[in-house]
């Protein structure tokens, strides 16, 4: 059935010049960087780790969460089980897996080996997080730009020792690690100087990228945000902070979705970073009303996302990855829900006529754009995705959701 509607497909969109084979042959090539936070609510396991700090909640009481390493890379297994092609794991550093009594500074890829091992494995490839948050340390709200320099040094450690443990992912695995740096750092209410933490800040990371490294294993994404809980006001790491550092010193800009205005979009930021720098970090994610980190969903930015990578051929020069954490529902279910529509929206995206949607553009014809882009909105995308799925060896359409039930009830109820 699924191959019959697929051929009925497949003949629609060749009247608009798009080969689906082809088009399936790319969206299988295309990675996916898969958040291992959502597995266990951003906890982590290293013993110096304390509760969620910097801004971040994670609301709901959903049994089954993740307690230690294994149960999370068992979770993730079936996450990805249920998800077509071979994608990534975004991996933060007090994910370590390890029983020493290691402070974050202390950090080294041997605290990972039992991760590259799994990643081996399966085929998957990594990325890394320093984990400036959840931490004594940060408590005062300020990590790279504090003022206490005893302070500010341990951060900076720390984000050094990270960035060689992306490396060793990168050399490991063979397929280039991207190390994204975030930090929490700001005021609550109106601070008198704004410059000095963000010179702190550039001072840091300076330091960081002091050291030489593989770029071919590993490369270097700052992330910004507008605010956070607790740093309503002012904060230091803002887009123009980062825009101006990473084009200045020739580092990935990471943009995430929730980490702007609520009415402002990253999609239509993307061509404008992507003309100035060589490669692209996104956190995909869904905000409410605030960065709430909700699981993915065909909403219009994540269609308007996808468009513009696929639209301009930036695919490439991008590192998707995702950022969310629900623990209301199934933690493998969002896992699987997320990563499934953002492959939904790059299919979408890949189906279009593209080059016959910029000529109608170009020659002012405006009313077959506009009306192209509404017919193609109830084109059968579905059918190409179904016989995707069934192509690559996981379950078609809800299907999956039984499976998750299953695990649920058999593995994740038990813990």
């Amino acid at each position: 059935m699924n191959e019959q509607m697929y051929k009925s497909a497949k003949e629609l969109y060749a009247k608009l010049g798009v080969d689906t084979d082809k088009v399936l042959d790319k969206l299988a090539k295309v990675k996916i960087s898969m958040h291992c936070w959502q597995g266990d609510d951003n906890r982590g396991f290293l013993k110096m780790s304390q509760s969620v700090s910097g801004g971040i909640q994670v609301t709901g009481n959903h049994p089954g969460a993740a307690t230690t390493a294994d149960e999370l890379r068992a979770d993730l297994d079936k996450a990805f089980s249920m998800i077509p092609g071979k994608h990534k794991l975004n991996l933060h550093a007090k994910y370590a897996d390890t029983e020493e009594n290691v402070d974050f500074d202390e950090l080294e890829p041997k605290h990972f080996e039992n991760w590259v091992s799994w990643a081996k494995k399966n085929g998957y490839g990594l990325d890394f997080n320093p984990t400036c948050f959840s931490h004594p340390k940060s408590d005062s709200g300020f990590t790279l730009s504090n003022a206490d320099e005893d302070i500010r040094k341990f951060w900076v450690k720390h984000c050094i020792a990270s960035r060689k443990i992306g490396e060793h992912f990168g050399k490991e695995l063979g397929q280039k690690c991207v190390t994204n740096y975030w930090i929490p750092d700001g005021y609550k209410d109106i601070p008198v100087d704004r410059l000095g933490p963000r010179q702190r800040l550039e001072k840091s990371l300076d330091e960081i990228f002091a050291g030489d490294i593989d770029e071919k294993n590993n490369l270097n994404a700052v992330e910004s945000k507008l605010f956070g809980i607790g740093s309503e006001s002012y904060v230091v790491g803002s887009h123009e902070f980062y825009m101006g550092y990473a084009m200045k010193n020739n580092k990935a800009v990471c943009l995430d979705v929730g980490h702007f205005h609520p009415t402002e979009t990253i999609s239509n930021k993307i061509s404008s970073v992507l003309m100035f720098t060589d490669e692209l970090m996104l956190h995909v994610s869904r905000p409410v009303r605030w960065d709430s980190d909700h699981v993915v969903i065909m909403d219009d930015e994540l269609v308007e996302i996808a468009h513009e990578l696929v639209r301009n051929n930036l695919i490439e020069r991008t590192h998707i990855g995702l950022d969310f954490f629900d623990a209301s529902i199934n933690r493998v279910a969002a896992w699987v829900i997320g990563t499934r529509n953002m492959q939904k929206a790059l299919l979408r995206a890949m189906l279009e006529p593209v080059d016959m949607l910029k000529k109608a553009e170009l020659d002012e014809d405006y009313t077959t754009r506009l009306a192209m882009l509404e017919e193609l909105k109830s084109y059968p995308f579905g059918a190409v995705w179904d016989y995707f799925c069934e192509k690559m060896g996981v379950p078609v359409r809800e299907d999956w959701l039984a499976e998750v039930k299953q695990y649920e009830k058999d593995v994740q109820s038990k813990r």
